[in-house]
């Protein structure tokens, strides 16, 4: 009885990593090779997934011994990371895919280089509008 419970158990987490063996083989993470005028593009992604799974056992009056209850579930997530570009003279080149920003905080830095050159273009406007006041004042004189 006690090794029926276990089976149980066991087949479900074995279908439950099946199924992600499937979605994860090499050619989710490299991709299949695109050419295009005299270019060859490789997809390159990074793949993460997390697996859960429990069960328990439990009596019931019509079966007392052979009560078993479990689940399992799990999620995948494939993100593009870069392209490998190989030309046809057989140079290779790696081309970052950069994501899109995930927090609040990755937005701010992100768009730093923005907010530093508008400041310093408002700032230098000004140093320009005094400097052509004072000169000016000095023709005026």
């Amino acid at each position: 009885m006690e090794q029926e419970k276990k089976n149980s158990l066991s087949e479900l987490m074995k279908t439950t990593m099946e199924h992600i063996k499937m979605m994860a083989d090499a050619n989710t993470i490299v991709g299949t090779p695109i050419q295009a005028e005299g270019v060859t593009l490789i997809p390159v992604s990074r793949m993460s997934f997390g697996v859960g799974g429990g069960g328990t056992e439990f009596t019931t009056r019509q079966s007392p011994s052979q009560s078993f209850g479990g689940g399992s579930g799990a999620s995948a997530k494939l993100e593009p990371v870069a392209f490998l570009v190989v030309r046809g003279d057989g140079s290779v080149k790696l081309l970052p895919v950069a994501p899109p920003p995930a927090t609040t905080v990755d937005r701010v830095i992100e768009t730093v280089p923005e907010v530093v050159d508008k400041v310093t273009g408002f700032i230098e406007s000004q140093q320009e509008k005094k400097a052509k006041k004072a000169a000016e004042e000095d023709f005026a004189e």
